[in-house]
């Protein structure tokens, strides 16, 4: 059971991209936490911010990218202050990252079982036979079938899915405390994509970890997080427990991500899915104010000019929007 203690929390990060144009902003103030034991779905249009988030809290980022502001908590200690070699043993060792594109994150000239055994060498004093065992009992772990033949094998003698499987395998070699999984079922077909959910479920509970589950796939959200965050231009609009998100969202962002989703019956039905016009805005432009009120159906004077703040509405649920909170001139008439 997901415990009240923050494994990992993210407070008020910032990240800019210098680009011939301008300065890009591309995360604006994301904040949440991940909880010890739990799964966080982390969720959002292509160009949300959802990735870049992943890559800043292991600081990766890389120029003209960079860091501006923010916070990055790991069990209290703030990474974004800790040195070079201090972040490379948190990388694999406290915190693994699995990649969106399997295939393109495996090195194509090395047999995966190098890769594995490289993985589990950085961070633990074993001799090279040692991690090769180590690496074939993790390709069985991950239910590679006839491990001991496909640790010689290189990424392209693999399928998606098995590549996949093998990403998997190298971030548990050294058994962190978190998995961060970057849209881990994208471009699997839905068969692949429910045995690797399945077996992320598996692990998780084996292994004791905390999740941060990457995707824009809300379907894959229902079925696998705690919690959900909704991330839009580069922040958080809404967060809550992922059954309250589905049976009760707040922010106007959620409802429409909602009413894009297939539902059994719709065919039946004949019932249009509901596209949300527009689309995310330009990190070089983006507007004053309430980020989606260019395309919120609901948008009224208030949006543009004020940023709504992330604030409760009820037990572990909080949304930023003006039609949950008071506007910022009723505050100073409140008060």
């Amino acid at each position: 059971m997901p415990s009240s203690t923050p494994l990992l929390e993210i407070d008020d990060l910032h990240v800019e991209f210098d680009t011939p144009d301008g300065k890009a902003r591309v995360i604006n103030g994301a904040s949440f936490k991940v909880f010890e034991g739990e799964t966080l779905g982390l969720v959002g249009e292509s160009g949300s911010g959802k990735s870049l988030t992943a890559l800043a809290t292991l600081r990766l980022i890389s120029p003209p990218g960079r860091i501006t502001g923010g916070r990055i908590l790991l069990r209290g200690r703030d990474l974004l202050k800790v040195s070079e070699p201090e972040i490379r043993k948190v990388r694999g060792k406290e915190i693994s990252l699995i990649f969106q594109e399997p295939v393109a994150a495996l090195n194509p000239v090395f047999t995966v079982g190098d890769q594995i055994v490289e993985a589990i060498r950085v961070h633990n004093r074993v001799s090279k036979k040692d991690a090769r065992q180590q690496a074939v009992d993790l390709l069985r772990m991950v239910q590679i079938p006839d491990a001991e033949r496909r640790v010689h094998e290189y990424p392209h003698q693999m399928s998606g899915g098995m590549c996949q499987r093998v990403m998997i395998a190298m971030a548990l070699s050294c058994k962190p405390s978190l998995l961060i999984a970057d849209e881990p079922t994208t471009a699997l077909d839905v068969t692949i994509q429910a045995e690797i959910l399945d077996l992320l479920k598996r692990l998780k509970a084996e292994f004791g970890l905390s999740v941060l589950l990457i995707s824009h796939n809300l379907g894959v959200i229902a079925g696998s997080a705690n919690r959900v965050a909704v991330m839009y231009a580069g922040r958080i609009v809404e967060e809550a427990p992922v059954r309250e998100i589905f049976a009760a969202p707040k922010h106007p962002y959620t409802i429409g991500l909602l009413r894009s989703v297939p539902k059994l019956g719709d065919r039946a039905h004949k019932r249009r899915l509901t596209a949300i016009p527009g689309s995310v805005p330009n990190p070089l432009e983006l507007p004053p104010g309430c980020p989606f009120a260019p395309r919120c159906p609901e948008v009224m004077e208030v949006c543009w000019p004020h940023d709504p703040q992330l604030l409760a509405v009820g037990d572990d649920h909080k949304v930023a929007c003006y039609l949950h909170h008071p506007a910022p001139a009723d505050r100073q008439a409140a008060s």
